[in-house]
């Protein structure tokens, strides 16, 4: 980047000051949604899709909720041709869905077109020529008028030929090239299309503002588009619609500015596929307005799926942060992310939380069928408390102490670290099974007796590298009375520090878990321990606290 003088602003403002949209904070309606996968999503592959599996994507289109889908520029070749033709043959085409076929504002190409659509109940027609600066300059060698004639042709063609053929077509007009266009000679070309269709309210026009290329900041485009919403004629009757491309990466913005500006259609692809840096991302723009309570009007509720068929189909890969459909994107490594989350999730459940307010996550990520513990938490030497915390808890029912859960999260990050590799949630458990649960290399505890005289005095049997040996001892209840019998057989004097205990399921048949720490020269171990009584599952977790203890010693 050593020559920035040879480059110049191709963007031209309206003559108008047009800032009315920037005093509105969100969009607060799912516009009109069209597909162009099938059409521009297409051309900018590398291996264009084959006409079964352009079906099949048509098909998907469709379960996801659009009601209008350019399905191809059927002059272009016989593949697209052929492709329409099954789909209107073999009455593929839902009653309630429109398909959309582009074409140049040329005689031959619109008519090869009107070829294609015969038998078609619900089209549109999308016609175009390019106005912009350069391109009347540079491509076509034409002045202002001799483009707005092109326009004006193409429009009159459309018109008799739908009414030649007794159909009721609807019909869309784009100048291309819009943000490179003079926003006044844009207007003046759009209302000359619209003089010619006249059209009415069962009847609407489209006029489609693209950011062909997309070469200024969001508001830019957002002042443009406000210009034509507020001079364009027959405005009741007219569809104000954008097809942002994302050249500066900046396709949502621009879209979601444009729809503050007065635009009520996007024409865009899952995914943001198309020529270039890609069209707008209609997944992300859903997802936005999703997060801001607004009913997109689309079905994203499977993206695991939605996001498998795509690439299937297309040979595109979906990159792992792509907003609210990459693999990451809801995945949390660090630890104080990790923590927060699970704070959060712990505090909606306790407070019956019905807004979503979730931190680090800004939608549920159940609404796109995703889950918690797989594309949440995820468990690497990032990780951390309560991270590791959360992922027990939910899979295993075990909700660890603190400070457990602290000691729980060194051991995991250490495993983690060494293997240079995310841990599921069968190794996380494995760690705290190694670690706390099976322990018992010095002791175990094959029987304890109870009995209450002026506090408890028990009988316990310690099962010794086989040899078996019973010790007596009080206590002011039942774990300290098992503690003072393990410190009197051990020779060893530590603190209990803690001890707590749940079921691990609902149920009265469940199994309870119990917790124990023991401090000893100012460092504590823990111990955990799983039975039917809830006794024996105590002192299986001091047996355990213990044995970490001796193993350190």
């Amino acid at each position: 980047m050593q020559n920035v003088n040879k480059y110049k602003r191709q963007y031209i403002l309206p003559p108008e000051k047009c800032f009315d949209w920037a005093a509105k904070d969100y969009v607060s309606a799912a516009p009109v949604w069209c597909s162009v996968d099938l059409r521009d999503g297409n051309q900018s592959l590398i291996e264009p899709m084959s006409l079964d599996t352009k079906v099949e994507f048509f098909k998907l289109l469709c379960e996801l909720g659009f009601k209008e889908i350019e399905v191809g520029f059927p002059a272009a070749s016989n593949t697209e041709y052929e492709f329409l033709r099954k789909l209107i043959e073999e009455n593929l085409i839902p009653d309630d869905v429109t398909v959309q076929v582009l074409t140049q504002a040329r005689e031959h190409i619109i008519r090869k077109t009107f070829d294609a659509l015969k038998g078609a109940k619900n089209a549109i027609v999308h016609v175009y020529n390019s106005t912009s600066v350069a391109q009347r300059e540079q491509v076509f060698s034409k002045d202002k008028e001799e483009i707005k004639r092109i326009a004006i042709e193409g429009a009159k063609l459309l018109k008799q030929l739908t009414e030649e053929a007794g159909e009721s077509f609807r019909f869309e007009y784009s100048p291309e090239s819009f943000t490179g266009t003079e926003p006044d000679y844009a207007l003046e070309v759009v209302n000359a299309v619209l003089d010619v269709w006249q059209p009415t309210a069962d009847r609407k026009a489209i006029i489609n503002l693209p950011a062909t290329v997309e070469n200024a900041m969001p508001h830019v485009y957002a002042q443009q588009v406000e210009y034509i919403h507020k001079h364009i004629k027959y405005r009741e009757n007219v569809v104000i619609s954008l097809h942002p491309h994302n050249d500066r990466g900046c396709g949502v913005a621009a879209a979601e500015f444009g729809l503050l500006a007065g635009a009520d259609r996007i024409e865009g692809t899952l995914f943001g596929n198309g020529e270039r840096t890609g069209n707008v991302d209609i997944i992300t723009l859903a997802g936005n307005m999703y997060s801001q309570g607004v009913d997109p009007k689309l079905n994203f509720n499977s993206m695991p799926y939605v996001t498998s068929v795509y690439k299937t189909f297309t040979n595109m890969p979906v990159s792992p942060r792509q907003p609210y459909a990459g693999e990451l994107v809801f995945a949390a490594f660090s630890g104080s992310h990790q923590d927060a989350i699970a704070k959060g999730m712990s505090f909606r459940q306790k407070n019956d939380r019905q807004v979503w307010d979730v931190p680090y996550l800004p939608v549920d990520p159940t609404d796109l069928g995703r889950e918690y513990d797989s594309d949440v938490i995820r468990i690497n030497s990032q990780s951390g408390k309560g991270g590791v915390g959360y992922i027990m808890l939910s899979n295993y029912g075990i909700d660890m102490p603190r400070k457990m859960k602290e000691d729980m999260g060194y051991k995991v990050k250490d495993v983690s670290d060494k293997a240079h590799k995310e841990l599921k949630a069968a190794e996380v458990y494995a760690i705290f099974a190694q670690n706390y649960l099976i322990p018992r290399k010095f002791f175990d505890i094959s029987e304890c007796h109870f009995r209450q005289i002026s506090g408890i005095e028990a009988a316990v049997t310690f099962n010794c590298n086989g040899a078996k040996t019973v010790v007596m001892a009080d206590g002011n209840g039942r774990l300290d009375a098992v503690s003072n019998a393990i410190k009197q057989q051990f020779g060893v004097d530590y603190v209990l520090t803690g001890y707590e205990q749940h079921a691990l399921t609902d149920g009265s048949g469940s199994q309870a878990i119990s917790y124990v720490g023991v401090e000893f020269n100012g460092k504590t171990y823990f111990g955990a321990g799983v039975d039917d009584d809830i006794i024996k599952s105590s002192y299986k977790a001091l047996t355990s606290a213990v044995n970490n203890l001796l193993a350190a010693k």
